[in-house]
Protein backbone atom coordinates (compact mmCIF):
# COMPACT_ATOMS: atom_id res chain seq x y z
CA UNK A 1 0.00 0.00 0.00
CA UNK A 2 0.79 3.52 -0.38
CA UNK A 3 2.09 5.75 2.47
CA UNK A 4 -0.20 7.68 3.33
CA UNK A 5 0.07 11.37 2.87
CA UNK A 6 0.27 13.32 6.16
CA UNK A 7 -2.35 16.35 7.29
CA UNK A 8 -0.06 18.39 8.12
CA UNK A 9 1.19 21.60 6.38
CA UNK A 10 4.06 21.45 4.57
CA UNK A 11 6.60 24.21 6.52
CA UNK A 12 7.68 27.15 4.73
CA UNK A 13 11.16 27.51 4.05
CA UNK A 14 13.02 30.59 4.69
CA UNK A 15 14.53 33.12 2.93
CA UNK A 16 18.35 33.73 3.33
CA UNK A 17 21.21 31.43 3.06
CA UNK A 18 21.27 28.60 5.45
CA UNK A 19 23.10 28.21 8.65
CA UNK A 20 23.50 29.70 12.10
CA UNK A 21 26.47 32.24 11.20
CA UNK A 22 24.59 34.69 10.23
CA UNK A 23 25.45 38.35 9.82
CA UNK A 24 23.81 42.16 9.74
CA UNK A 25 25.14 45.09 7.69
CA UNK A 26 25.01 48.64 9.15
CA UNK A 27 23.65 50.45 5.99
CA UNK A 28 22.65 53.67 4.97
CA UNK A 29 24.01 57.21 3.09
CA UNK A 30 26.99 58.98 4.17
CA UNK A 31 27.51 60.76 7.32
CA UNK A 32 24.32 59.29 9.27
CA UNK A 33 25.95 57.73 12.17
CA UNK A 34 26.64 54.40 10.77
CA UNK A 35 30.10 54.00 11.93
CA UNK A 36 29.74 55.74 15.37
CA UNK A 37 27.02 53.59 16.07
CA UNK A 38 28.82 50.58 15.22
CA UNK A 39 31.57 51.90 17.38
CA UNK A 40 28.96 52.64 19.96
CA UNK A 41 26.99 48.98 19.40
CA UNK A 42 30.06 47.23 19.81
CA UNK A 43 32.15 49.20 22.32
CA UNK A 44 35.22 49.59 20.03
CA UNK A 45 36.54 52.23 18.01
CA UNK A 46 36.92 49.90 14.98
CA UNK A 47 34.30 52.18 12.63
CA UNK A 48 36.26 55.21 10.94
CA UNK A 49 33.59 57.68 12.06
CA UNK A 50 34.36 61.15 10.28
CA UNK A 51 32.51 64.00 8.64
CA UNK A 52 33.22 63.55 5.06
CA UNK A 53 31.49 60.81 2.79
CA UNK A 54 33.38 57.79 2.19
CA UNK A 55 35.46 57.25 5.87
CA UNK A 56 34.47 53.48 5.67
CA UNK A 57 35.64 51.38 2.88
CA UNK A 58 36.33 48.11 3.73
CA UNK A 59 33.65 46.66 6.31
CA UNK A 60 34.26 45.92 9.59
CA UNK A 61 33.16 43.21 11.57
CA UNK A 62 32.44 43.24 15.46
CA UNK A 63 30.23 40.10 17.66
CA UNK A 64 27.90 42.06 19.62
CA UNK A 65 26.37 40.04 23.05
CA UNK A 66 22.45 39.70 22.41
CA UNK A 67 21.17 40.60 26.05
CA UNK A 68 18.62 37.79 27.56
CA UNK A 69 17.37 37.76 30.88
CA UNK A 70 17.17 34.24 30.94
CA UNK A 71 20.75 33.91 30.33
CA UNK A 72 21.35 36.08 33.17
CA UNK A 73 19.11 33.75 35.36
CA UNK A 74 20.74 30.71 34.54
CA UNK A 75 23.64 32.13 35.32
CA UNK A 76 22.71 32.90 38.80
CA UNK A 77 21.28 29.75 39.48
CA UNK A 78 24.32 27.62 38.20
CA UNK A 79 27.32 30.35 38.96
CA UNK A 80 29.01 29.17 36.19
CA UNK A 81 32.89 29.39 35.73
CA UNK A 82 32.62 30.55 32.24
CA UNK A 83 29.96 32.49 31.06
CA UNK A 84 28.86 32.63 26.91
CA UNK A 85 25.77 34.49 25.76
CA UNK A 86 24.44 34.54 22.42
CA UNK A 87 26.54 37.33 19.94
CA UNK A 88 25.30 39.06 16.68
CA UNK A 89 27.65 39.39 14.19
CA UNK A 90 27.84 43.05 12.86
CA UNK A 91 29.24 44.92 9.54
CA UNK A 92 29.80 48.72 9.19
CA UNK A 93 29.61 48.78 5.76
CA UNK A 94 30.54 52.19 3.30
CA UNK A 95 27.85 54.89 2.68
CA UNK A 96 25.73 54.71 -0.17
CA UNK A 97 25.17 57.23 -2.82
CA UNK A 98 22.19 57.47 -5.54
CA UNK A 99 23.70 55.40 -8.64
CA UNK A 100 25.60 53.00 -6.51
CA UNK A 101 23.81 50.28 -8.61
CA UNK A 102 25.77 51.35 -12.10
CA UNK A 103 28.95 52.26 -10.11
CA UNK A 104 28.48 55.50 -8.59
CA UNK A 105 30.77 56.39 -5.17
CA UNK A 106 31.89 52.96 -3.87
CA UNK A 107 29.16 51.68 -5.03
CA UNK A 108 30.22 48.36 -6.61
CA UNK A 109 32.07 47.45 -3.17
CA UNK A 110 29.25 48.67 -1.32
CA UNK A 111 26.93 45.95 -3.49
CA UNK A 112 29.23 43.40 -3.18
CA UNK A 113 29.58 43.79 0.96
CA UNK A 114 25.21 43.87 1.11
CA UNK A 115 25.07 40.89 -0.62
CA UNK A 116 27.63 39.24 1.74
CA UNK A 117 25.44 40.13 4.53
CA UNK A 118 21.64 38.15 5.83
CA UNK A 119 20.06 41.13 7.26
CA UNK A 120 20.18 44.79 7.18
CA UNK A 121 20.19 47.53 9.47
CA UNK A 122 19.30 50.97 7.43
CA UNK A 123 20.68 54.02 9.44
CA UNK A 124 18.12 56.57 8.66
CA UNK A 125 19.57 60.52 9.93
CA UNK A 126 16.11 62.35 11.26
CA UNK A 127 18.97 64.87 13.16
CA UNK A 128 19.82 68.53 12.48
CA UNK A 129 23.49 69.46 12.41
CA UNK A 130 25.42 71.74 10.68
CA UNK A 131 28.91 70.49 11.42
CA UNK A 132 27.40 66.72 10.40
CA UNK A 133 27.25 67.39 6.12
CA UNK A 134 24.69 65.57 4.82
CA UNK A 135 25.86 64.06 1.29
CA UNK A 136 22.70 65.37 -0.44
CA UNK A 137 22.33 68.69 1.24
CA UNK A 138 19.90 68.68 3.13
CA UNK A 139 17.65 66.21 5.89
CA UNK A 140 14.96 64.23 4.19
CA UNK A 141 14.89 60.85 5.49
CA UNK A 142 12.33 59.80 3.25
CA UNK A 143 14.37 60.94 0.08
CA UNK A 144 17.45 58.55 1.72
CA UNK A 145 15.04 55.97 2.18
CA UNK A 146 13.97 55.89 -1.11
CA UNK A 147 17.58 56.07 -2.86
CA UNK A 148 18.90 52.97 -0.75
CA UNK A 149 15.55 51.08 -1.40
CA UNK A 150 15.88 52.03 -5.52
CA UNK A 151 19.49 51.13 -5.72
CA UNK A 152 19.29 47.86 -4.07
CA UNK A 153 16.18 47.12 -6.12
CA UNK A 154 18.08 48.81 -9.31
CA UNK A 155 21.17 46.47 -8.56
CA UNK A 156 18.42 43.21 -7.82
CA UNK A 157 17.06 43.87 -11.50
CA UNK A 158 20.27 43.69 -13.45
CA UNK A 159 21.12 40.45 -11.80
CA UNK A 160 17.74 38.82 -12.25
CA UNK A 161 18.02 39.67 -15.87
CA UNK A 162 21.77 38.31 -16.57
CA UNK A 163 20.34 35.23 -14.63
CA UNK A 164 17.02 34.92 -16.83
CA UNK A 165 19.26 35.34 -19.65
CA UNK A 166 21.93 32.42 -18.72
CA UNK A 167 18.69 30.53 -17.96
CA UNK A 168 17.05 31.35 -21.22
CA UNK A 169 20.09 30.48 -23.41
CA UNK A 170 20.10 26.58 -21.79
CA UNK A 171 16.53 26.23 -21.82
CA UNK A 172 15.72 27.21 -25.73
CA UNK A 173 16.30 23.03 -26.12
CA UNK A 174 13.74 21.82 -23.45
CA UNK A 175 11.59 19.60 -23.65
CA UNK A 176 8.36 18.27 -21.85
CA UNK A 177 9.78 14.84 -21.16
CA UNK A 178 12.35 14.76 -18.45
CA UNK A 179 11.88 15.80 -14.62
CA UNK A 180 14.93 18.32 -15.37
CA UNK A 181 13.71 20.18 -17.85
CA UNK A 182 10.35 20.76 -16.24
CA UNK A 183 12.68 21.84 -13.39
CA UNK A 184 14.45 24.03 -15.15
CA UNK A 185 10.83 25.45 -16.54
CA UNK A 186 10.25 26.31 -13.87
CA UNK A 187 13.29 27.79 -12.33
CA UNK A 188 13.02 29.71 -15.34
CA UNK A 189 8.85 31.20 -14.61
CA UNK A 190 10.04 31.67 -11.16
CA UNK A 191 13.09 33.86 -12.18
CA UNK A 192 10.44 35.86 -14.56
CA UNK A 193 8.07 36.31 -11.72
CA UNK A 194 11.24 37.62 -9.40
CA UNK A 195 11.68 40.09 -12.29
CA UNK A 196 8.12 41.07 -12.66
CA UNK A 197 7.91 41.63 -8.33
CA UNK A 198 11.00 44.01 -8.53
CA UNK A 199 9.88 45.70 -11.58
CA UNK A 200 5.77 45.77 -12.60
CA UNK A 201 4.78 45.52 -8.60
CA UNK A 202 7.58 47.50 -7.26
CA UNK A 203 7.96 45.07 -4.43
CA UNK A 204 11.15 44.16 -2.53
CA UNK A 205 12.07 40.15 -2.85
CA UNK A 206 11.03 39.39 0.59
CA UNK A 207 7.59 41.26 0.36
CA UNK A 208 6.20 38.69 -2.30
CA UNK A 209 4.52 35.64 -1.11
CA UNK A 210 6.97 32.21 -2.14
CA UNK A 211 5.85 28.59 -2.56
CA UNK A 212 8.95 26.38 -1.35
CA UNK A 213 10.21 25.71 -4.64
CA UNK A 214 9.90 29.32 -5.30
CA UNK A 215 12.03 30.10 -2.35
CA UNK A 216 14.38 27.73 -3.22
CA UNK A 217 15.28 29.74 -6.72
CA UNK A 218 14.84 33.00 -5.06
CA UNK A 219 17.88 32.06 -2.51
CA UNK A 220 19.66 30.97 -5.17
CA UNK A 221 19.90 34.72 -6.63
CA UNK A 222 21.16 36.23 -3.46
CA UNK A 223 19.08 39.08 -3.54
CA UNK A 224 19.10 42.51 -2.02
CA UNK A 225 16.12 42.99 -1.25
CA UNK A 226 15.67 40.23 0.17
CA UNK A 227 17.35 40.62 3.23
CA UNK A 228 15.16 42.01 5.79
CA UNK A 229 15.69 45.15 6.83
CA UNK A 230 15.44 47.03 10.68
CA UNK A 231 15.10 50.75 10.19
CA UNK A 232 17.26 52.50 13.17
CA UNK A 233 16.17 56.33 13.25
CA UNK A 234 19.13 58.38 13.88
CA UNK A 235 17.84 61.15 16.13
CA UNK A 236 19.20 64.41 17.91
CA UNK A 237 19.38 63.56 21.60
CA UNK A 238 17.26 66.13 23.12
CA UNK A 239 14.87 64.38 20.85
CA UNK A 240 15.36 61.01 21.78
CA UNK A 241 15.17 61.30 25.50
CA UNK A 242 11.48 63.79 25.08
CA UNK A 243 10.22 61.17 22.52
CA UNK A 244 9.03 63.57 19.45
CA UNK A 245 10.67 64.37 16.33
CA UNK A 246 8.91 65.84 13.32
CA UNK A 247 9.99 62.96 10.79
CA UNK A 248 9.48 59.95 12.91
CA UNK A 249 5.34 59.97 11.44
CA UNK A 250 6.75 60.61 7.96
CA UNK A 251 9.26 57.63 8.42
CA UNK A 252 6.48 55.45 9.58
CA UNK A 253 4.22 56.76 6.81
CA UNK A 254 6.86 55.85 4.41
CA UNK A 255 7.31 51.98 5.75
CA UNK A 256 4.06 51.08 6.04
CA UNK A 257 3.50 52.12 2.19
CA UNK A 258 6.57 50.31 1.05
CA UNK A 259 7.65 47.95 3.20
CA UNK A 260 4.82 46.95 5.47
CA UNK A 261 5.64 45.01 8.83
CA UNK A 262 9.45 46.42 8.62
CA UNK A 263 10.45 47.45 12.06
CA UNK A 264 11.17 50.50 13.12
CA UNK A 265 13.27 51.41 16.02
CA UNK A 266 14.34 55.54 17.21
CA UNK A 267 17.21 55.76 18.74
CA UNK A 268 19.94 58.26 19.46
CA UNK A 269 24.03 57.76 18.68
CA UNK A 270 24.77 61.10 20.43
CA UNK A 271 22.95 59.72 23.85
CA UNK A 272 24.31 56.52 23.36
CA UNK A 273 27.93 57.80 22.85
CA UNK A 274 27.64 60.04 26.00
CA UNK A 275 26.48 56.67 28.03
CA UNK A 276 29.13 54.72 26.50
CA UNK A 277 31.37 56.82 28.45
CA UNK A 278 29.51 56.19 32.00
CA UNK A 279 30.17 53.30 34.42
CA UNK A 280 27.61 51.00 34.76
CA UNK A 281 26.09 53.19 38.11
CA UNK A 282 26.63 56.18 36.28
CA UNK A 283 24.58 54.96 33.39
CA UNK A 284 21.82 53.81 35.54
CA UNK A 285 21.60 56.64 37.13
CA UNK A 286 22.30 59.09 33.86
CA UNK A 287 19.30 57.15 32.54
CA UNK A 288 17.16 57.40 35.00
CA UNK A 289 17.63 61.05 35.46
CA UNK A 290 16.67 61.75 31.85
CA UNK A 291 14.17 59.61 31.79
CA UNK A 292 15.67 57.50 28.78
CA UNK A 293 17.39 54.13 28.08
CA UNK A 294 19.74 52.81 26.14
CA UNK A 295 18.53 51.68 22.81
CA UNK A 296 21.59 49.42 21.95
CA UNK A 297 19.96 46.21 23.42
CA UNK A 298 17.16 46.28 21.47
CA UNK A 299 17.79 47.02 18.28
CA UNK A 300 20.63 44.20 18.75
CA UNK A 301 18.07 41.52 19.35
CA UNK A 302 15.68 42.83 16.50
CA UNK A 303 18.56 42.06 14.23
CA UNK A 304 19.08 38.77 15.63
CA UNK A 305 15.26 38.52 15.45
CA UNK A 306 15.07 39.27 12.13
CA UNK A 307 17.45 36.48 10.73
CA UNK A 308 15.02 33.92 12.62
CA UNK A 309 18.08 32.62 15.01
CA UNK A 310 16.92 31.67 18.21
CA UNK A 311 19.24 30.31 21.26
CA UNK A 312 19.03 27.14 23.12
CA UNK A 313 21.23 26.84 26.02
CA UNK A 314 23.76 23.99 28.09
CA UNK A 315 24.29 24.71 31.43
CA UNK A 316 26.59 22.99 34.24
CA UNK A 317 29.30 24.52 36.62
CA UNK A 318 31.69 24.91 34.39
CA UNK A 319 30.00 26.76 31.77
CA UNK A 320 26.43 28.79 30.74
CA UNK A 321 26.69 28.91 27.26
CA UNK A 322 23.63 29.73 24.96
CA UNK A 323 23.84 28.94 21.12
CA UNK A 324 22.54 29.99 18.21
CA UNK A 325 20.28 28.23 15.72
CA UNK A 326 17.78 29.02 12.95
CA UNK A 327 13.93 28.50 14.05
CA UNK A 328 12.65 25.16 12.83
CA UNK A 329 16.74 23.55 13.60
CA UNK A 330 16.33 20.01 14.78
CA UNK A 331 18.16 18.72 17.48
CA UNK A 332 20.51 16.90 15.30
CA UNK A 333 21.84 19.85 13.54
CA UNK A 334 21.24 21.75 17.03
CA UNK A 335 23.64 19.52 18.83
CA UNK A 336 26.35 19.85 15.50
CA UNK A 337 26.67 23.56 16.64
CA UNK A 338 28.62 22.51 19.40
CA UNK A 339 30.35 19.61 17.61
CA UNK A 340 30.05 17.74 14.31
CA UNK A 341 30.29 14.49 16.14
CA UNK A 342 27.35 15.28 18.61
CA UNK A 343 25.29 15.24 15.06
CA UNK A 344 26.57 12.39 13.27
CA UNK A 345 26.47 10.29 16.54
CA UNK A 346 23.35 11.45 17.81
CA UNK A 347 21.36 9.11 20.07
CA UNK A 348 18.72 11.63 21.86
CA UNK A 349 18.69 14.99 23.51
CA UNK A 350 17.49 15.29 27.28
CA UNK A 351 15.31 18.68 26.94
CA UNK A 352 13.39 21.03 29.05
CA UNK A 353 12.56 24.45 28.88
CA UNK A 354 13.69 27.38 30.72
CA UNK A 355 10.25 28.27 31.89
CA UNK A 356 10.06 24.62 33.57
CA UNK A 357 13.44 25.01 35.24
CA UNK A 358 12.20 28.12 36.25
CA UNK A 359 9.14 27.57 37.67
CA UNK A 360 9.97 24.43 39.46
CA UNK A 361 13.74 26.34 40.81
CA UNK A 362 15.99 23.12 39.95
CA UNK A 363 17.27 20.27 37.04
CA UNK A 364 15.93 17.64 40.07
CA UNK A 365 12.34 19.05 40.71
CA UNK A 366 12.07 19.70 36.52
CA UNK A 367 12.78 15.68 36.57
CA UNK A 368 10.41 14.77 39.38
CA UNK A 369 7.60 16.91 37.72
CA UNK A 370 7.96 14.50 34.74
CA UNK A 371 8.92 18.06 32.46
CA UNK A 372 12.50 16.51 31.65
CA UNK A 373 12.18 15.28 27.73
CA UNK A 374 14.11 12.91 26.18
CA UNK A 375 13.85 13.75 22.37
CA UNK A 376 15.14 12.17 19.25
CA UNK A 377 16.18 13.04 15.83
CA UNK A 378 12.59 14.69 14.26
CA UNK A 379 12.96 17.05 17.54
CA UNK A 380 12.23 20.57 16.44
CA UNK A 381 13.80 22.90 19.24
CA UNK A 382 12.16 26.05 20.74
CA UNK A 383 13.45 29.42 21.79
CA UNK A 384 14.98 28.81 25.31
CA UNK A 385 15.24 25.03 25.49
CA UNK A 386 18.39 23.91 27.72
CA UNK A 387 19.43 20.49 25.95
CA UNK A 388 21.89 17.71 27.23
CA UNK A 389 22.81 15.47 24.24
CA UNK A 390 23.52 12.13 24.39
CA UNK A 391 26.01 11.07 21.31
CA UNK A 392 27.40 7.41 20.73
CA UNK A 393 30.58 6.39 20.61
Amino acid sequence: MPPKKSNAPEKKLLLGRPGNNLKVGIVGLPNVGKSSFFNVLSDTDLGKAANFPYATIDPEEARIPVPDLRFDWLCDAYKPASRVPAFLTCIDIAGLTAGASTGEGLGNAFLSHVRAVDGIFQVVRAFDDAEVTHVVGDIDPMRDMEIISTELKLKDIEWVNKALDNLKKTGRSLGNTSLADRARKEEIATVERVYKVLTEEGKDARKAEWTNKEIDVVNGLQLLTAKPVTYLVNLSEKDYIRKKNKWLPKIKAWIDQHNPGDPLIPFSVAFEQRLSSLSTEEKNAEEEKVGATSALGKITQAGYTSLDLIRYFTCGPDEVRAWTIRKGTKAPQAAGVIHSDFENKFVCGEIMSFIDLKENGSETAVKAAGKLRQQGKPYEMNDGDIAYWKAGA
